[in-house]
């Protein structure tokens, strides 16, 4: 099974971003989703954006990982 945990990009310089992990900023590749921006929500798995996401999306992925303690 594979998990996505869901970020803000903060920062972009060239194709990395630093992302907002829950108030851990961690970088990440962009490579996979070229047409992201600052303030945009993604979809992160094993150091990588995979998806762009709406920011309601990540409100819900943020409340599931939170009823599963992930926080």
């Amino acid at each position: 099974m594979c998990l996505a945990v869901a970020g803000k990009i903060e920062k972009i310089e060239g194709d990395i971003g630093v992302v907002d992990l829950g108030g851990v900023r961690q970088p990440v590749s962009l490579i996979m989703v070229p047409e992201a921006k600052e303030g945009d929500y993604v979809l992160i798995h094993t150091g990588y954006a995979v998806e762009i996401i709406s920011e309601e999306a990540y409100q819900e992925t943020v409340e599931l990982l939170k009823e599963l303690r992930w926080e």
